[in-house]
């Protein structure tokens, strides 16, 4: 038995049930508009707006396989949503599509949002247990010294282009510096980098090869781990160990994997899409050259414009709500709508107005899952970036800002190149000596190659953060 709650059937438990689907296109069952497939792919922007015309600050939609939720549309519904965890749960298994055996094993929403024993998927006590681990150590990283990390592993990626006069800033530049940055906080030693940022790139790719690189970035966190115990430092992996929430080693692994491969994929598109703006509007140019605004403020013009982060799938109600004028049902999947949100109308009236050190965006979402993290991101991408900058002063775009092109459209978009010429330059050091230089202290260990061909590994089920970057990469 079944009642109607606006576009949907919702069965007696509460549950959103569309009737039998059509075709993957723009609409599905009873018009409800799809968050996947060409429509989404060719413009996200627009489909968000043509939803919020017809529902207001939250709407019904459907995701693969045609499965029903909530997205939110308005600045101040997505933050009740996150700042309310009595009401919208982050524990995935109140989903009443899974409660009903509705999502396929092979579903591409099974990695992303089946439930796990990490800070992202509890509440309560388990998650200030396991978040609090988390957020200590990250809060004791000195930011001069995440500075310095920056300056010296950009400058190491400028001289490697610097003298051709082109490169490709995305492929060469972004796609690089967080992860070599990232490895040396969380204390991995520093011939890692090179190895863990193609391991990391390729996995995040969704290549024939991604699960083979995936097990060796969890074989090298395994590693470090153990060494770590034997050997602490001042780093987030001995931090972690030491900490009073007494972590397992599985749970210290993947939260581990969890920082580092996170901050890579938001950290990648917050540089690509800020030299994007830098490149393409002359006025945002203008005013970084002329001092009348900063890095920072920059970066917050991108992250209200461009959030690193799309869509962020996963609030389940943990009761019957009222949510943007929509009941909701205890079961229901909720998905907070960060772009959308941050171009409401009701805080954003003038889109054309600069938003420069106003950091309510809702880039790194809120509440008791603000990204832990965003204070490294941003160290990252502005300190990177001023780097780049200064040594390449008139860098330019190679190429028209129409020929750009972007992949996967329904968590993120990403910038696939960034093409880019500028007066050729000499290198501050030699790179064959940087590479040759290991870092005082550091401990040289014996590292595994990454499988060319995917190795014939026991079957595991593969970590959602993995995937869920195979997601947003694909096109």
């Amino acid at each position: 038995m079944t009642t109607t709650d606006g576009p949907f059937e919702t069965t007696l438990d509460g549950s959103l049930t569309p009737p039998p689907g059509c075709p993957a296109h723009g609409l599905g069952p009873d018009g409800i508009r799809r968050l996947y497939g060409p429509e989404a792919e060719a413009d996200p922007s627009g489909l968000y707006e043509k939803l919020r015309a017809e529902h207001g600050a939250v709407a019904p939609v459907l995701l693969p396989g045609d499965l029903p939720a909530w997205m939110v549309l308005g600045h101040s519904a997505n933050l009740t949503a996150m700042r309310n965890p009595s009401r919208f749960s982050r524990d995935s298994r109140r989903w009443s599509a899974f409660r009903n055996n509705e999502v396929a094993m092979d579903s591409p929403l099974m990695p992303i949002l089946a439930w796990q024993p990490i800070c992202l998927f509890a509440d309560g006590a388990e998650h200030r247990r396991l978040r609090g681990a988390v957020t200590d150590g990250l809060d004791r990283f000195d930011r001069r010294g995440i500075r310095r990390h920056v300056t010296r592993f950009a400058d190491q990626l400028v001289d490697g282009f610097t003298g051709a006069g082109t490169a490709d800033l995305v492929a060469q530049f972004a796609e690089h510096l967080p992860m070599l940055v990232m490895t040396q906080l969380i204390g991995m030693p520093e011939e890692y980098g090179p190895q863990l940022v193609a391991a990391v790139r390729d996995l995040m790719k969704g290549t024939e090869t991604a699960f083979a690189s995936n097990e060796y970035v969890a074989q090298m966190l395994r590693q470090l781990v153990e060494r770590k115990k034997a050997e602490p430092g001042n780093d987030l992996a001995s931090w972690l160990i030491q900490h009073e929430a007494g972590l397992t080693d599985d749970e210290l692994m993947e939260h581990l994997r969890l920082v580092l491969l996170a901050a890579n994929e938001t950290t990648v598109n917050l540089i690509a899409d800020t030299l994007r703006m830098v490149l393409t509007d002359g006025r945002f140019r203008a005013n970084l050259s002329g001092g009348h605004m900063t890095l920072p403020d920059a970066l917050d013009q991108v992250l209200w414009d461009s959030p690193p982060l799309s869509l962020i799938p996963g609030r389940w109600a943990a009761i019957d709500t009222e949510l943007g004028g929509k009941q909701i049902k205890a079961g229901d999947m909720v998905i907070l709508g960060l772009a959308a949100g941050n171009v409401d109308p009701e805080v954003r009236p003038d889109l054309g107005t600069p938003l420069y050190g106003n950091r309510s965006h809702l880039a790194f979402s809120g509440g008791p899952h603000e990204c832990p993290g965003q204070d490294v991101g941003r160290a990252i991408a502005e300190t990177g970036i001023d780097v780049l900058l200064t040594r390449l002063p008139d860098l330019r775009l190679a190429g028209r800002e129409d020929e750009l092109n972007w992949s996967g459209q329904f968590l993120a978009r990403h910038l696939t190149e960034l093409p880019v010429r500028f007066t050729p330059g000499r290198p501050k050091v030699p790179a064959a000596r940087v590479a040759a230089e290991p870092v005082p202290g550091a401990t040289r260990v014996a590292e595994p190659e990454v499988p060319v061909q995917p190795a014939n590994l026991p079957r595991q089920r593969r970590s959602w953060w993995c995937v869920l970057t195979a997601l947003v990469r694909r096109g």
